[in-house]
């Protein structure tokens, strides 16, 4: 008896055990089905969809378990979307809706089980899947789309954005010498100007970078230019040295998430074999820019009648006229921009399927009526979009007051920024994101290391050269003589000048050492690099001059008077030349850019991003090494061309690979990222090389050569790109 009722049970719990085995296998087969019907629209050709018929029924058998999944009760418009002509083009198919599901939280049959029932790993599991299915399916809708003249349009908007970004670098330099004069910037403040537009472009190119892959490239690129135009139409206007280095700072903030966003923006709307070329000429806007600031400073700074005055509290000399001319740029691209659409890959990795597809189906229909073709149907009729994991955000309540929701807002976007950034050094992108690290830091210390402070480099050549000229004087004897003429480059040592009048006189470059001036008059005195150092001055008159105490150095004045002493720097380059060459050389080593763009753009597709880029920063490594070796001028000026041209193939190559690397979600993130540390490896550069360029060259030369080679041998070590896919 006893060992009939064990059998008994045995036979009880072994039915049991194979009714929940059945249940299971059901339950798994049914949800691939329902996957395959769901996934079973991705077809290379891009077909329209048909209704699909379901020939297989799916029967439950054991016990009082039965379900029957039926497809026509599965198919709800609540989960699609129609256009006109009544063509499914969103929604996905949900599963059935079962009452019985179990209260232990078990799925119903034929159900796909609901995200609340999935762990985050399982959740980020199933996204990957679904953003490797979409960058396959994207491919093919970009290369469908074709490449016309939407993609010319959207080239030059993002143009005019990247112009602005090399604005904006040449802008210090150029700015810089004048700017010194006209605020009376000391020696020991001239570099906070170059050092403070790095540092917030340094800051902007994380921020914004960051920003884009949270709320789009377009709408993340409009908002920083649109503070990089104002602050820099602001900084032309102001005139104490502390607030044009606020403005500049903000400048320079907003158009640090110029390059990050745009080769983000641009490179989602290109097909992977368009998608080297014209990356690589987007960069020639870049150059462009380059260009255009030094012809702009060679045709307004030197002219010093472009400018006006109020009084002398207010001065408005001609290198505020080139700062404003070089806002233009990022005014134009703002306002270009406000015509283009998102990004449709940003919108599809975000979910919003609707306006993915219909940015996609305009890129479309713009291209075919380009070519002629209006009747071509765009065919796309459904897109895969990523499963969206929900974050938990605190937000505070309808009670608490404005600024306090606004704080939480603005704490809970940089948060989710710095998380993005931190998967940057997730598998399998960490690896990726360490090797660029070491080629961005090393191309461009060196690179920024010699060509921001080139003009200083040249200033300081002409130095030498205008000092080897100098005039001296020494034991002069001068009474009742009238000075009416300029005095330049000379040094006038143990004078005397009795009853002398200096009147109309313009002094550049001239010191007066241990000398005596006595019953004299100075009158319309304009004086640049001009001192008095230990002389003594007895019943001297100073009438309408800028002769200010501090040009009066360890001298005596006694009994003297001052009248109408105009305050401030004096700015002037009548009958100067340098300033003429200095903004020339760089017009042609931004020029000598040209020829490696065109290269570079011609066969990134055809050897590779790798090889130029490797290829590109050794020779640029020994081309700079050889900058060591010049002694004059002009051979400094044509090793500079030589440098720019070559170095210019490894930018565009190390542009495409950044962009290719990362994945949607976080490309404009990682980009932004190591455009960050560009501008921190700039800033460490200019403190560097400014340190030492006039005690040695060579130091900071050999120093660039080596980074730059050894920053090519990393490059090679990066995969190859050319061939795969947006992921």
């Amino acid at each position: 008896m006893e060992e009939t009722y064990k059998d008994r049970t045995s036979l009880v719990k072994g039915a049991k055990d194979i009714a929940k085995e059945v249940k299971r296998q059901a339950v798994k087969k049914v949800n691939k089905a329902v996957d395959k019907a769901q996934d079973g629209y991705i077809q290379r050709s891009y077909n329209r969809f048909q209704d699909e018929e379901d020939d297989d029924d799916y029967y439950v058998q054991g016990g009082n378990y039965g379900v029957e999944v039926n497809d026509d009760e599965g198919s709800s418009e609540a989960t699609e979307g129609h256009d006109e002509d009544d063509e499914i083009y969103e929604g996905e198919y949900q599963g059935i809706p079962n009452m019985g599901q179990g209260k232990d939280g078990m799925v119903a049959l034929g159900q796909p089980m609901h995200d609340e029932y999935k762990d985050r790993h399982e959740l980020e599991t199933e996204r990957k899947a679904d953003e490797e299915e979409l960058a396959q399916q994207y491919e093919l809708i970009i290369q469908e789309c074709g490449h016309g003249r939407f993609q010319w349009a959207l080239f030059f908007v993002l143009g005019m954005a990247l112009m602005a970004d090399g604005v904006e670098v040449f802008v210090v330099g150029f700015v810089l010498p004048s700017a010194e004069t006209d605020m009376c910037i000391p020696n020991s403040g001239s570099g906070w100007l170059g050092s403070i537009v790095y540092l917030g472009m340094m800051v902007g190119a994380f921020f914004w970078g960051g920003l884009a892959d949270k709320v789009g490239r377009r709408q993340s690129l409009l908002i920083c230019m649109s503070v990089n135009g104002f602050f820099a139409f602001l900084s032309s206007f102001v005139q104490g040295y502390g607030f044009f280095l606020f403005c500049r700072l903000f400048s320079g903030f907003g158009i640090g998430g110029a390059v990050p966003t745009v080769f983000s923006y641009f490179s989602e709307v290109l097909a992977r074999e368009k998608r080297g070329e014209h990356l690589s000429w987007l960069c020639m806007f870049w150059m462009i820019g380059g260009i255009y600031a030094s012809a702009m400073a060679w045709a307004i700074i030197p002219h010093y009648g472009w400018s006006f005055s109020m009084g002398s509290a207010y001065q408005f000399h001609s290198w505020r006229v080139f700062v404003i001319v070089c806002a233009l740029p990022c005014v134009s691209s703002v306002v270009a921009l406000t015509f283009m659409p998102e990004s449709p890959r940003f919108l599809l990795e975000v979910g919003k399927h609707d306006e993915a597809w219909m940015i996609l189906k305009q890129i479309h229909d713009t291209n075919m009526r380009a070519r002629g073709q209006p009747e071509k149907v765009f065919t796309v009729n459904r897109i895969k979009t990523p499963k969206q994991i929900d974050e938990l955000i605190e937000i505070e309540s309808d009670t608490g007051t404005w600024y306090r929701r606004c704080f939480v807002r603005i704490r809970t976007e940089l948060y989710g920024i710095w998380l993005t950034f931190m998967r940057c050094f997730n598998y399998p992108v960490k690896d990726n994101t360490i090797k660029l690290t070491a080629v961005w830091f090393t191309l461009s210390f060196g690179y920024y290391g010699l060509s921001v402070w080139f003009p200083d480099v040249i200033k300081h050549l002409q130095s030498d050269e205008y000092a080897s000229r100098v005039k001296h004087f020494r034991n002069e004897e001068v009474s009742h003589f009238v000075f009416n003429f300029t005095l330049e480059n000379q040094i006038h040592s143990n004078g005397e000048y009795i009853n002398d009048r200096f009147i109309m006189m313009k002094f550049k470059s001239v010191t007066f050492e241990d000398s005596l001036f006595k019953n004299c008059v100075f009158e319309d005195i304009t004086s640049l690099n001009t001192y008095f150092r230990n002389c003594t001055f007895m019943n001297t008159t100073f009438y309408n001059t800028d002769l200010e105490q501090y040009k009066f150095v360890d001298s005596e004045l006694i009994n003297c008077t001052f009248f109408h002493i105009r305050t401030g720097c004096q700015i002037s380059f009548d009958d100067d030349y340098s300033a003429y060459w200095i903004y020339f050389v760089n017009f042609l080593g931004t020029l000598a850019v040209l020829p490696g763009n065109i290269v570079s753009a011609l066969l990134m597709d055809r050897i590779g991003r790798l090889t130029m880029l490797g290829g590109s920063m050794v020779l640029s490594g020994i081309s700079c090494f050889f900058l060591w070796f010049g002694t004059s001028e002009s051979m400094m000026i044509g090793m500079l061309c030589l440098y720019n041209g070559l170095t210019i193939s490894a930018w565009n190559s190390l542009d495409v690979i950044t962009v290719e690397l990362y994945p949607t979600d976080r490309r404009a993130t990682g980009f932004g990222f190591l455009n960050a540390l560009c501008k921190a490896a700039a800033v460490l550069g200019n403190l560097i090389f400014g340190s030492l360029v006039g005690i040695t060259k060579a130091i900071p030369i050999l120093l660039a050569s080596t980074v730059l080679v050894c920053g090519g041998l990393v490059g090679l070590r990066l995969p190859d790109t050319r061939t795969q896919v947006l992921m």
